[in-house]
């Protein structure tokens, strides 16, 4: 399936590092950037058909991700040339905040489908979450999640999820730096070289990660594992629930999803 990826920027690049990982399933046409200086570097590094011009590289692809920031989407989708370059094709957004609806206003003749990754696709340990749009074919939506695939995990849900995906997969890396920032901080407070501190607070929360992932078990119960009678853990989690870290968390995403839902409106 020959690919475009419009509006190259983190999630853009992301998605092209994950698809040169696939030649077999995905051959990357064209990728495109606001200016010809940013499509000189997209070329050099890619060695790929660089453009500022979205419809030349639409007409292209059998499938177009559509990579700009949500107060983009209408321009790039409403411009000259480019609802008939889309006809027929299977256009995938990750624009937080808009709509299939709005989606198939704008571009009323390609099949839509909204995505939801997050920067670790960066690293090929993305979270994705797709949602195709209604009568949608089978082959279409799994040759759109299989694109993130080759970038991390990926579900596949209704849209009326995504909202709440992007409040805690999609803005979640940032909340995550945070708390390992602040680990790292403890550590330093206790004496150890920053650059040590930092390691351990990020392997740590890694390994807890994946333990979760590859168990299947329950974050309390790993917990419960690690917290002995009248241990230093207890002593830790005691002062955490003292801050409310969990109700902080929690409202946390329920802030950055509501806020998400209103980012197609502006």
């Amino acid at each position: 399936m020959r690919v475009a990826v419009i509006g190259c920027g983190t999630l853009g690049r992301a998605v092209v590092e994950g698809l040169r990982k696939e030649p077999e399933h995905y051959a990357l046409v064209a990728v495109t950037a606001r200016s010809a200086a940013t499509c000189e570097i997209l070329n050099e590094r890619f060695s790929v058909f660089s453009t500022t011009d979205n419809v030349a590289a639409c007409e292209r692809a059998d499938l177009v991700v559509l990579a700009v920031k949500p107060s983009a989407v209408e321009g790039v989708l409403s411009a000259p040339g480019m609802v008939d370059a889309m006809a027929g094709r299977l256009l995938v957004s990750v624009a937080a905040g808009v709509t299939l609806a709005q989606i198939q206003t704008w571009s009323p003749h390609a099949k839509a489908v909204r995505a939801m990754p997050n920067t670790p696709c960066r690293i090929g340990e993305g979270m994705t979450v797709v949602s195709p749009s209604e009568g949608l074919d089978d082959a279409a939506i799994a040759s759109a999640a299989g694109i993130f695939r080759s970038v991390g995990r990926v579900r596949i849900l209704d849209e009326r999820h995504l909202d709440a995906v992007t409040g805690l997969s999609g803005s979640g890396p940032a909340f995550v730096f945070v708390l390992l920032e602040a680990l790292a901080d403890g550590g330093v407070r206790m004496g150890l070289p920053r650059d040590v501190a930092v390691e351990l607070a990020a392997q740590t929360m890694q390994g807890a990660a994946k333990l979760v992932l590859q168990s299947g078990e329950h974050p309390a119960a790993l917990k419960d594992d690690v917290t002995t009678p009248a241990g230093c853990t207890i002593a830790g989690l005691l002062m955490m629930e003292d801050g409310r870290i969990r109700s902080t968390m929690a409202r946390t995403i329920e802030e950055a999803t509501n806020v998400a839902a209103g980012l197609g409106d502006r």
